[in-house]
Parts: structure tokens; C-alpha cells; sequence
């Protein structure tokens, strides 16, 4: 006696939105921000654009959406990266990799240019908004202070990203190695850090 198979499970509206952000991500990092749009992600998930349009409104609420996710992801992972560092559980090269990784591999990089280069710089708000999350977060969880700290992560994020869009053609262009923009991050990164105990080491 054969038995039908079951139905698929009618996914809850985020349980859509979800797996819609999962795909475009996929997207992203396989063929480019130019293939993030309605039609593709409807593709590859198995839904139609119409609803996805219903979801995200246009290719650019979807561009949105994803850059919201990966912001979220991106800094809560760099957070957690900074206070361990900090604590001295953790080698600061990892943040400086991290954040690299994010910008280069996992496609942060192309998708804030793509987005810019597009005219949707609105969607560029949501990585904003998550940076200066973590810059105040990680102020007031350090005692160090925002500015210092937003010092840094502008420095470090402005690396990153000229690393993800030019590094390796500027690298070659200047023969140096292809991991030299990280190793400067890095000696930033461990500059400030050691200017910080010098003056903490300072009597009153």
C-alpha cells in the first residue's frame, strides 16, 4: 500500500521572510549583489515573486532586509570578539579577520557598494545603525568610551571594505602581500589598545 506523501508545511509569515533571507544570502556570496533580486530568491526557495513582493515590497526592501540581517549577524559576532579580546581570551587578530571575512566572504562589502552604486543608499542605514549599536554597546561594556572606540571601528570598517573591493588588485598593482591591509588593521588595532594601558598605567 503506497502512502501519500505529506503536505509541505505552510510557513508562518517571518518563517518566509526568513528563508527568503537565507537564499539571498546564498545569492550573494555565490554570483554577486546583482543576482540578489525578487525573481532569483523567488527561484530558489520555491515561491513566486508576488509573494515575495508581498514580503519586501521591491528588490530593494529585500536588499534591505538582508543588509539588516547581515549587520546584525556581522556586529554581534565582532562584539563578542572585541569584549573577549579585551579580557584577553582572545587574539585581536580575530576581530581584524572577522571583520574582513565580513566585508570580503561573506559579501558585506559588495552589497554596501552594490547598494550605493544603485541609488539605495537607504539600505546602507541599517549597517549603520548596527555599527553605532556596537560602538556604544561595547563603550559602556569596556569603560573605555565611544569615541576611541568609534575611532577604531571606523578605521578598521574603512579597511575592510577598500580590502573587499580593491585589495587584491591594489596589492599586486604595489607588490606587497594580499594580507598586508590586515596586518596593518591588526598593528592599528594593537597600537591602540597598547596607548590605552599606557595611559591607564599612568598614576593619577
Amino acid at each position: 500500500m503506497s502512502i501519500a506523501p505529506s503536505p509541505r508545511r505552510r510557513l508562518s509569515p517571518d518563517e518566509s521572510r526568513s528563508v527568503a533571507l537565507d537564499a539571498a544570502r546564498a545569492l550573494l556570496i555565490e554570483t554577486g549583489p546583482q543576482s540578489v533580486t525578487l525573481k532569483a530568491v523567488a527561484g530558489r526557495v520555491g515561491r513566486t515573486h508576488a509573494n515575495l513582493l508581498h514580503h519586501f515590497g521591491s528588490a530593494a526592501g529585500l536588499q534591505k532586509a538582508l543588509a539588516e540581517r547581515m549587520a546584525a549577524d556581522i556586529t554581534a559576532t565582532i562584539g563578542e570578539a572585541v569584549l573577549a579580546a579585551r579580557a584577553r581570551q582572545r587574539d585581536p587578530r580575530v576581530i581584524v579577520d572577522l571583520t574582513f571575512d565580513a566585508f570580503d566572504k561573506e559579501g558585506a562589502g559588495a552589497l554596501a557598494s552594490w547598494m550605493i552604486l544603485s541609488g539605495n543608499r537607504d539600505a546602507l542605514d541599517p549597517i549603520l545603525i548596527a555599527i553605532h549599536r556596537l560602538v556604544d554597546q561595547l563603550g559602556q561594556a569596556t569603560g573605555i568610551g565611544t569615541r576611541p572606540i568609534a575611532e577604531e571601528t571606523l578605521q578598521l570598517v574603512l579597511l575592510a571594505l577598500g580590502d573587499a573591493l580593491l585589495g587584491q588588485p591594489m596589492a599586486d598593482a604595489l607588490g606587497l602581500p594580499r594580507t598586508r591591509a590586515r596586518e596593518l588593521a591588526l598593528a592599528a588595532l594593537l597600537g591602540s589598545e597598547a596607548a590605552r594601558d599606557d595611559e591607564s598605567a599612568q598614576p593619577a
